[in-house]
Parts: structure tokens; C-alpha cells; sequence
């Protein structure tokens, strides 16, 4: 069972995600602790390839109170793991003209960090308007089927 650490609100309203994938994250002990006590925001995040490797800039992970010398600068670049395929089946598609990757939600597995990316392009203004009055309407019509079979 998937323990969610954070996610990213803002992902799939600016996004449409077409491909997800599961990463690991390289890590030192002062952040997996600062992890543990829920110190993490992914908000601001994105994903590039650089030299054959992935990389997930703008993670805020806040210093560990406890850990003094051992602390990492918050906004610091880590590395993803994922397989060389992956690697460059992702690599491929960011060459395509407005696609991004995007980290969607950041779990525990097990004791392991994981982060579900996503492969998606960017939504204009009247795509976001389109889907939120789908689910509007979605919720109108869930509302008035629930109070008519009221009894």
C-alpha cells in the first residue's frame, strides 16, 4: 500500500497527462527524514533530461530540524531514477514542441521514496474553462440523480 506524501494540485488542471511513469529519487538521510514528517512541496516542480540522466528541479524539501551539518540546500537539483528506455523514450518526447514532465504525486513504497511523473502538454485557457464545465455539469447530474431516488 502507497502512502502519499504530497501532491501536486495544480498538474492536471495546467496539463493533459497522456503517459505516467514511476520514479526513485536519489536522496540523503536528513531529507528522507524531513519526507517522513511531511516537509515537501512539489508544486513548483519540473523535469528535464540533462547528459543521458533525469533530473527534477525545483522540489522545496525544508531542512531537517535535527540534522545541523547534514542538511541539503532545500531547492537543491536531484537526480530521478529511472531505466535508460525510459530515459530516452522521455527524452524523445520533450523534443516534441510543447510537451512537458511533470511529477504528479510523491509516495512511499514500501521505504522507498517514489514520484509519479507525467508526460503532458500544456492546456490553453479555454481547454481549462472546457473541463471545468464538464465537471460541473458531471456534478449536476450527479446531484439531481441522488435526490430523485431519495426516498
Amino acid at each position: 500500500m502507497n502512502k502519499i506524501i504530497a501532491k501536486n494540485p495544480t498538474a492536471r488542471h495546467n496539463y493533459s497527462i497522456t503517459e505516467t511513469y514511476e520514479a526513485g529519487i536519489v536522496l540523503t538521510g536528513t531529507e528522507i527524514k524531513s519526507i517522513r514528517n511531511g516537509k515537501v512541496n512539489i508544486k513548483d516542480t519540473y523535469i528535464n533530461i540533462k547528459n543521458g540522466e533525469a533530473w527534477v528541479y525545483g522540489m522545496h524539501i525544508s531542512p531537517y530540524e535535527h540534522g545541523n551539518i547534514f542538511n541539503k540546500d532545500p531547492l537543491r537539483d536531484r537526480k530521478l531514477l529511472l531505466n535508460k528506455r525510459e530515459i530516452n523514450k522521455l527524452y524523445g518526447m520533450i523534443k516534441t514542441k510543447g510537451i512537458s514532465i511533470i511529477p504528479l504525486t510523491m509516495y512511499f513504497n514500501g521505504n522507498k521514496v517514489k514520484l509519479e511523473i507525467g508526460v503532458g502538454k500544456g492546456k490553453k485557457l479555454y481547454d481549462k474553462r472546457e473541463d471545468m464545465a464538464k465537471r460541473d455539469a458531471n456534478m449536476n447530474i450527479r446531484r439531481a440523480i441522488k435526490n430523485d431516488y431519495k426516498y
